[in-house]
């Protein structure tokens, strides 16, 4: 990995201890260690393969983006995977917006403007989005007070949708701006829009969110079996309350646009887990620290061999890595 994304990676590795640390703390750092203590380990297998299951998946919906768009000239299915496990090295950008360096790598590979394949990004994440409402949702009962919030949510979601797809509103924008002093990015971001407009058109927008809520359905079952480990009895009243919690706090970190949801989504999944699984702080802040180590950390950790394989395969020079950390 090159200096310029390492360090980028290693700014947000250290964020993210300084928010558990400061979490612990805050919690009782005795008694959190205590909970991690006496968690069951058996768990582990299951939480880390629902966690790789929702991997196959968001990677199974990358390469049908990639495929649709016309973009996988020259790319194996094996190289596809390696740049979708490569992107999750910028997981912790804020909005994970840094996971647009796949389209540079893409580049890399079969000379794809980044313009043309990064809109898949931006559906990416939309789709996510909208599947953690759908999950989200499910448990709304649960937990009244989070309706506002999700209330809104889903409106801006639809209008920012309907606002999209309004190809005159669209167009008339990137026309004014091949009229003004911005007129060198109306071409790349017409075609950004094009290549977005189709990816979000309703057919495939429908069959995109569905496996997105299948894949993140998966961490939530990871969740599920965090929970159980320490001492939560297995029960489905648990799995919803799981879905809601990991749905919950993944939302409120995303649309925080803080990088991975560092403190959002922590502080949020620790606090639904003491309101609705009833686990003392200790434990509840003791189960945030392990969902969030098995599911980003575990993500950016195989991002980051992801990224070494591919830059030892394809000769993928320090300086060139730069110029694509920079244009994604």
């Amino acid at each position: 990995m090159d200096k310029s994304l390492r360090s980028k990676v290693v700014i947000s590795v250290v964020l993210g201890v300084i928010v558990m640390l400061g979490l612990a703390l805050f919690s009782d750092i005795g008694k959190v260690g205590d909970s991690l203590s006496s968690f069951n380990w058996l768990m582990l297998p299951a939480v880390l393969g629902f966690t790789i299951f929702n991997y196959v998946l968001r990677w199974l919906k990358w390469d049908y983006y990639l495929r649709k768009l016309g973009q996988g000239t020259n790319v194996s299915y094996s190289q596809s995977a390696l740049l979708f496990c490569a992107g999750m090295v910028m997981a912790v950008t804020p909005g994970k917006v840094g996971e647009v360096l796949k389209s540079g790598l893409l580049k890399r590979l079969n000379g794809t403007p980044i313009s043309r394949s990064a809109p898949i990004v931006l559906a990416e994440r939309l789709t996510d989005g909208l599947a953690m409402l759908l999950l989200m949702g499910t448990g709304l009962a649960l937990y009244p007070p989070a309706r506002p919030a999700f209330v809104a949510l889903v409106i801006v979601s639809v209008l920012g949708l309907a606002l999209f797809q309004n190809r005159r509103v669209a167009l008339g924008f990137i026309g004014w701006l091949e009229r003004g002093r911005l007129a060198r990015f109306a071409k790349p971001l017409h075609s950004f829009y094009e290549s977005s407009a189709e990816l979000l058109s309703g057919r495939l927008l429908v069959v995109s969110t569905i496996i997105s809520v299948v894949s993140w359905a998966g961490e939530c079952v990871a969740m599920y079996y965090v929970l159980r480990g320490f001492g939560a009895e297995a029960s489905g009243s648990l799995l919803l309350q799981s879905t809601f919690i990991f749905a919950a706090s993944t939302l409120f970190g995303l649309v925080s646009f803080l990088p991975g949801g560092l403190g959002a989504s922590e502080v949020s999944s620790t606090l639904l887990i003491t309101t609705l699984v009833k686990l003392g702080e200790g434990a509840a802040t003791a189960a945030t620290i392990v969902i969030r180590f098995c599911t980003l950390w575990f993500g950016v950790l195989v991002g980051i061999v992801a990224m070494s394989i591919f830059a030892h395969r394809y000769g993928l020079i320090e300086s060139e890595a730069n110029n694509l950390a920079k244009e994604a």
